[in-house]
């Protein structure tokens, strides 16, 4: 077979913006960037397929994208093990696992921030990130839907921060940070951060116009005593760290608040057979587990003449009303030779920091072996979350 090569040489231009750290001097220099392609036609029967490809709308597998590394991928692994949706991984080195009780569903690793972008190419269906990941990458695009907004780990705050010290000593807001005549067009306020989208994004919202970005992905503590910023904007936890580096927060200074998020593909659930069902049956599974933490079944004995008796008691302590009110039933017991009924089982869920105060009341008005079991699920008839996505799909 004949193949014609053939050689294209192609040269653009490049502008290259150098700013020193040392100086507000700002010099533009210009260069050429030059490249060669190497060209074989190809059979007429032969597609190039990139991930936004029809390959990637034919295949029949449901994708979910999970952090591949760090704290953030192991938070996940222990919440989806505790709503019995166990991922499972034959080589701990690769990036392609399964949930045994999900069918069709792949499981894939990945950086986080290449999760939203594989849920916009259509790559992934389903995944797991912060919100501050989903919202830097994520740009407020409309196929992405947030399933379940407050997963209730990867606690932290995207926030910026200044020196204590210096001219930024008696400053401690967001206000006073921006109305500082030091910053200029020609010395703008210069912000170190690796949220070049979110940054940007809250200064224009804040009105301060006169400020520079630099992208740093690690250690941006140290940006101020380097000289090489002015303020950092960061995810923040406790605190700590900019405090031991003399660094503060400022009042109006938090981008965002964020939490792990259950995110989707709009087109994902709408166009691919199952993704919607799967999806469903993911949001009940972690609203169940979620909604049961820090709760626990309480049961005891009571004696009275009746169930609705009982009832009135029960229900007058303020701590004893449970989910919906107490569950009571009789108990029997054999007496001379006959069936009776003269105490009553009482069981209400209780949350974790009125354990000790509603076991005390029911001591009060009559209980006794007094029994306490975690809960691991509730299940409600339908979750609202499922109606809000429904309504949301416009389904």
């Amino acid at each position: 077979m004949n193949l014609s090569l053939q050689l294209h040489l192609q040269c653009t231009p490049l502008h290259i913006l150098v700013k020193s750290a040392t100086a507000t001097a700002t010099a533009t220099t210009r260069s050429w960037s030059c490249y060669a392609s190497l060209s074989i036609p190809q059979p007429s029967n032969v597609n190039v397929l990139n991930g936004s490809s029809p390959l990637s709308s034919e295949r029949k597998e449901i994708r979910l994208g999970l952090p591949s590394k760090g704290r953030m991928s192991n938070d996940t692994l222990e919440l989806l093990k505790n709503c019995q949706l166990s991922v499972k991984q034959v080589n701990p080195r690769q990036y392609v696992a399964e949930i045994p009780q999900l069918s069709n569903l792949e499981v894939w690793f990945q950086r986080p921030k290449d999760i939203v972008r594989k849920l916009l190419s259509g790559d992934l269906d389903l995944g797991i990130v912060g919100l501050d990941t989903l919202s830097e990458y994520g740009q407020g695009n409309e196929d992405l839907i947030i399933v379940h907004e407050a997963l209730e780990y990867g606690d932290c705050r995207l926030s910026l921060a200044i020196p204590q010290y210096g001219i930024f000593e008696n400053i401690n807001s967001l206000e006073e940070l921006s109305k500082m005549p030091q910053w200029t067009e020609d010395k703008p306020l210069r912000v170190a951060t690796g949220f070049n989208y979110l940054g940007p994004k809250f200064m224009r919202e804040n009105g301060l116009t006169h400020v520079t970005f630099s992208t740093a992905d690690g250690a941006l503590e140290a940006a101020p005593a380097m000289g090489i910023a002015d303020a950092i904007l960061d995810l923040v936890s406790s605190g700590t760290t900019l405090r031991e580096n003399n660094l503060k927060e400022i009042e109006g200074g938090t981008v965002l608040e964020s939490q792990a998020v259950l995110v989707a593909s709009r087109k994902s659930m709408i166009q691919r057979t199952g993704v919607l069902e799967t999806t469903h049956e993911i949001l009940e599974r972690l609203e169940a587990h979620l909604r049961a933490i820090g709760q626990f079944t309480v049961t005891a004995n009571m004696r009275g003449s009746s169930a609705e008796e009982v009832a009135e008691r029960v229900l007058s302590q303020p701590s004893l009303s449970g989910l919906q009110g107490p569950t009571i039933s009789p108990v029997f017991c054999k007496r001379d030779g006959k069936v009776a009924a003269d105490y009553y089982a009482i069981v209400i869920c209780v949350p974790k920091k009125a354990l000790y105060k509603s076991i005390q009341q029911l001591r009060a008005i009559g209980g006794s072996g007094v029994l306490i079991s975690p809960l691991t699920y509730i299940f409600d008839e339908e979750t609202p979350r499922w109606r809000q996505l429904l309504s949301e799909l416009g389904l």
